[in-house]
């Protein structure tokens, strides 16, 4: 077994799903800082009517105190910026104060507290507190830390600072009722250059990934093991084959779950591997009309384990010998092998996969996945919302039947076991079509049995 090259397609599909991670995240980072802020250069909410029959407008108490300050890279890390309107063309306060200084000026002051005021609610959420009216307008005092009054738009910029802040709206004369549009807005200037940072070491591991993929993929072109025999050629460039044993264990088959575990977390990453491999190869394609032989090979060697596994286990239940950890043609009951494409199609690549396929998709995904039907729901749901199910797939049903068989009498059923045969090589006949291995169009046939038939 080639062990450092399927450490070498492990080790690439982890920093390749971390780069994906990073050049999604930077990327979001970096549209939203150049896209999605106001001509003020902040990130800024819709705008709300607000308003209060009492004498002030507050907003909930905004707990600062607990940010990482002391290893943050700027100062201040982020402004803030409020623009208020009075609605009715009275003059309007804004101001920002320390928590205890806010309560205590509105101590038994008639207001109401906007609970929650963002994106995700239409509606701003208002409790009401009851009260008298303030001893004196708001202007009046000393302890705010950023303040406007004024006719018409008032905009307050404030840079965050350690503590706990209350914002305060209210009519400048401290009168009521007060009837307000607001509009709050953040900027924070390490957004951008955090966003430049992901993106480049989104493409630094994407480039290492793509090294370590490609060179697990070195040293293995046209590789054979010539004392093993190929499964027989159809006339189809993919080939599949089971052995039949008639005669397997009772029970075995209610914990294989348990035992392909270590094979589950290993192709998790080679398929992975597979995904990348397979784009580089389009690409190839779409330049060259060649498919590279050794991202060709490998490919196939991972299908070929995974096929191993399947058979192994719940796609087919056709062998109670454990899968090998290897990604070579070994002496298995379960074989795969592809004939390798000199020249492919640069067109059929662009189409064959998403469009050309769909008729097989949707039998595959029969036999896969289950039926998809809308129903409706009952109980103590809402009567009539529709809801999607989803059946069991038909070759799961057929292994389940098979487990049964197995368990109460220890024999495979042989039509069974090759009417399974024959929905696996379907399903992989369209994976190798899918991947770009082949340009030959997967025959609308089911060919049973351990080893394929001619067509007639």
């Amino acid at each position: 077994m080639r062990v450092g090259q399927v450490v070498m397609a492990v080790l690439g599909a982890i920093l390749a799903l971390i780069a994906v991670g990073l050049l999604i995240g930077g990327g979001t980072l970096v549209w939203a800082y150049r896209t999605q802020r106001s001509e003020y250069g902040h990130f800024e909410s819709r705008t709300y009517l607000l308003s209060s029959d009492g004498y002030a407008l507050t907003t909930a108490a905004a707990d600062l105190s607990s940010q990482p300050w002391d290893w943050w890279p700027v100062d201040p890390p982020a402004s803030i910026r409020l623009r208020v309107r009075s609605d009715g063309g009275t003059p309007v306060f804004v101001g920002l104060a320390a928590e205890a200084d806010a309560r205590g000026y509105l101590a038994n002051v008639a207001r109401d507290e906007v609970a929650r005021w963002d994106e995700i609610h239409a509606e701003p959420e208002q409790d009401a507190l009851p009260g008298d009216a303030p001893p004196t307008p708001p202007g009046d005092q000393g302890f705010w830390v950023a303040s406007v009054v004024g006719e018409g738009e008032q905009v307050l910029d404030w840079d965050l600072v350690q503590g706990r802040w209350i914002a305060v709206i209210m009519n400048a004369d401290g009168s009521s009722p007060v009837r307000v549009t607001a509009v709050g807005g953040i900027d924070v200037p390490l957004l951008w250059p955090i966003g430049m940072g992901l993106l480049a070491g989104g493409l630094l591991l994407a480039a290492l990934a793509s090294l370590l993929l490609l060179g697990a993929t070195r040293g293995i072109e046209g590789r054979a093991t010539p004392s093993i025999a190929t499964p027989r050629s159809t006339g189809y460039p993919t080939r599949v084959s089971g052995r039949y044993r008639e005669r397997l264990s009772p029970a075995l088959w209610l914990v294989k779950w348990f035992l392909v575990i270590p094979h589950a977390f290993v192709l998790a990453f080679l398929w992975m591997a597979f995904a990348i491999l397979t784009f580089f190869a389009w690409l190839a394609i779409l330049f060259t009309g060649r498919y590279p032989r050794g991202i060709f090979d490998f490919n196939v060697e991972i299908i070929r384990w995974s096929w191993r596994v399947a058979f192994y286990a719940y796609s087919s239940l056709g062998t109670d010998a454990y899968p090998p950890f290897t990604l070579q043609d070994v002496d298995y009951p379960a074989r795969f092998s592809v004939d390798y494409p000199e020249q492919l199609s640069r067109g059929l690549a662009l189409v064959k996969w998403w469009l050309l396929a769909i008729p097989h998709y949707v039998i595959v995904g029969l036999f896969t996945s289950g039926l998809l039907f809308w129903t409706e729901r009952t109980g103590w749901t809402a009567a009539g919302d529709p809801i999607l199910r989803v059946g069991g797939g038909l070759i799961a049903i057929l292994v389940l039947i098979a487990g049964m068989a197995l368990l109460f009498t220890g024999r495979y059923p042989r039509g069974l076991f090759d009417l399974v045969l024959g929905l696996n090589r379907w399903v992989l006949r369209v994976a190798t079509y899918a991947s770009l291995m082949t340009d030959v169009y997967p025959p609308f046939r089911l060919d049973m049995g351990e080893d394929e038939q001619e067509p007639n």
